[in-house]
């Protein structure tokens, strides 16, 4: 397949999947598989970590002005009921360090998992099924925190603590854990999506900082000698990267208001069933079509 058109199928599914509760890494590796991408080139080890930016910055710029107004009101909150340790900002950062802890010194498990299609189908499964049961139970109890400006501190460090979730076990979802997760501690539908975009743009920024660094720029001696070629760069290949970066960024623009918009309304049993019957047909053909293991 020409490799433009590659690049703009690989942008569409991150932009589409990198915010919604179905498991980006999950979506990426089926769609790599599909198109025979040579994972041991470094290249598009390179490409499918920087592609992520363009998301990231789709995110930001959707949240910016929600980010300001945190800011500007640091610490006391917009009530002026807030404080150091349990203002939004706080909050986030509290999370992301309950995430990011355990993800280093899990990080040797984290690579074993990465290139699993079968354990991601089974996450994929076993997420679905959870984040049905959760969403059904949380529309028959009450929620206490309607906003995150109401959020306390064992909320975010249990928020936080789940994410770990989607590091370990690629095909949870980083999504899906924060929101999931926030529902439980009770956070209503909006209010857990709202910190779940929050939280994730430090964990993706940092995320994918970390894979850059460890994947590209200073990979293992084994992965430089024997299991990883050489990351050679030329006009074609800057050119797929830009259209990557852009497709993704265009598209996830319009994922995230429509997803706040759809979970208000509906609910999260969409993406549940979707996450369980994708798993299914993983299980059952992916050995014949993409090699699974």
């Amino acid at each position: 397949m020409n490799s433009y058109l590659m690049s703009v199928l690989l942008g569409i599914v991150e932009g589409l999947t990198e915010f919604l509760p179905v498991s980006s890494t999950a979506h990426l590796r089926i769609a790599e598989a599909l198109l025979h991408i040579d994972l041991t080139d470094a290249y598009w080890k390179m490409y499918t970590i920087v592609i992520q930016l363009g998301a990231i910055v789709a995110l930001c710029l959707l949240f910016m002005g929600r980010i300001i107004e945190f800011v500007r009101t640091f610490p006391a909150g917009e009530n002026g009921n807030r404080t150091i340790w349990n203002h939004p900002i706080s909050l986030t950062l509290i999370a992301f360090a309950c995430t990011s802890v355990p993800a280093l010194l899990l990080k040797k498990l984290i690579s074993k998992n990465l290139e699993s299609l079968q354990l991601m189908a089974f996450a994929l499964l076993i997420g679905g099924v959870v984040m049905w049961i959760i969403d059904a139970w949380t529309v028959r109890h009450e929620a206490g925190t309607v906003d995150v400006e109401e959020m306390n501190l064992v909320q975010a460090i249990f928020v936080g603590l789940c994410q770990t979730l989607s590091a370990v076990f690629p095909g949870t979802s980083r999504s899906m854990s924060t929101i999931a997760s926030g529902q439980l501690v009770g956070l209503t539908r909006s209010t857990a999506l709202e910190f779940s975009f929050l939280l994730s743009i430090p964990t993706m920024i940092a995320a994918t900082g970390w894979d850059l660094y460890k994947e590209v720029l200073h990979p293992s001696a084994a992965e430089a000698a024997e299991l990883v070629k050489p990351l050679v760069m030329n006009t074609e290949r800057w050119i797929v990267l830009v259209i990557g970066l852009f497709v993704s960024f265009i598209v996830a623009l319009g994922v995230v208001e429509w997803f706040l918009q759809w979970v208000r309304r509906h609910g999260l049993v969409l993406f549940a069933v979707y996450r369980i019957v994708l798993a299914m047909i993983l299980l059952t053909l992916g050995k014949r079509f993409l090699n699974m293991q």
